[in-house]
């Protein structure tokens, strides 16, 4: 006998956490994911003609440091960018569809996209995953209605601040902003404080190091500056050790003879035009 076919409903499915749930029941080697902590400091600020963004450059894997010069800044739009926290091949492909989809918009309507049409798209795709997408992202830029910056969390959920700092360096980069942030500020100042800002989180996180990049937006557009400070330079050894022959004795030596085949090598010229 058929069996009517159930109406689509709305809302969230848990269907497959309860079928992980019983798998995990059943099979007792098998264990679900977890979560891995991300190491990233990123921060951004509004001063009196735009807004500032700035980044760290060290990618982590685990306990391993995968990247020293990664680029979290990502391009949205002429006057419009994003700094990214959490895994980094989320944060790429989030802020690369955003930019795409941002393109067909600005050419669909002939008008500049919005910070807060980014925001939006931005925090939609991520609320439609249930924070399963880990991506935090600070979006700051400047349009028809002046220099704006938001703060999008991976469930979703954002805030339009003056400042903001977000990445497992956030508590000692919040504190410096928190500190030393005033309304229209120069771009001198801004700056400063914002390596400040980052140089904090570096000094105070493991998972964040390397440089310090920045993107200054402004009404006439932005440029992006590639290692702008660099807080942690490589320690350099004062005096070389030496070590006596015979201080570290051999205590066992085995010589292996290997057998090697003797292969014929030709070499062949081609003709270039």
């Amino acid at each position: 006998m058929l069996k009517r076919e159930l109406a689509p409903q709305g809302g969230f499915s848990f269907e497959n956490c309860q079928r992980n749930t019983s798998l995990e029941r059943v099979l007792p080697e098998l264990r679900a994911p977890n979560a891995r902590k991300t190491g990233t400091t990123i921060a951004g600020l509004v001063f009196r003609d735009g807004v500032i963004l700035g980044a760290d450059t060290r990618a982590t894997n685990d306990s391993v440091v995968a990247d020293k010069n990664c680029e979290k800044i990502h391009f949205i739009a002429p006057k419009i960018y994003c700094c990214g926290a959490g895994v980094a091949a989320d944060t790429e492909m989030t802020t690369r569809m955003a930019s795409s989809n941002m393109e067909l918009h600005a050419l669909s309507t002939g008008r500049e996209p919005r910070v807060a049409t980014v925001t939006r798209m931005l925090r939609q795709t991520l609320f439609r995953y249930r924070g399963h997408v880990g991506a935090s992202l600070i979006v700051g830029g400047v349009d028809v209605k002046g220099p704006q910056l938001y703060s999008v969390h991976p469930h979703g959920s954002y805030s339009r601040l003056p400042f903001a700092a977000l990445g497992s360096g956030q508590d000692a980069a919040m504190a410096m902003l928190e500190d030393r942030f005033q309304p229209n500020m120069t771009l001198e100042d801004a700056q400063g404080l914002l390596v400040e800002a980052i140089t904090a989180g570096i000094l105070g996180d493991l998972g964040s190091g390397g440089s310090v990049d920045a993107c200054v937006i402004t009404g006439t557009g932005a440029k992006l500056l590639r290692t702008l400070s660099s807080p942690t330079e490589p320690i350099k050894r004062g005096e070389r050790y030496h070590f006596a022959p015979g201080t570290t004795p051999v205590l066992t030596q085995m010589v292996k003879p290997l057998t090697l085949e003797l292969l014929e090598e030709t070499v062949q010229t081609m003709e270039v035009e």
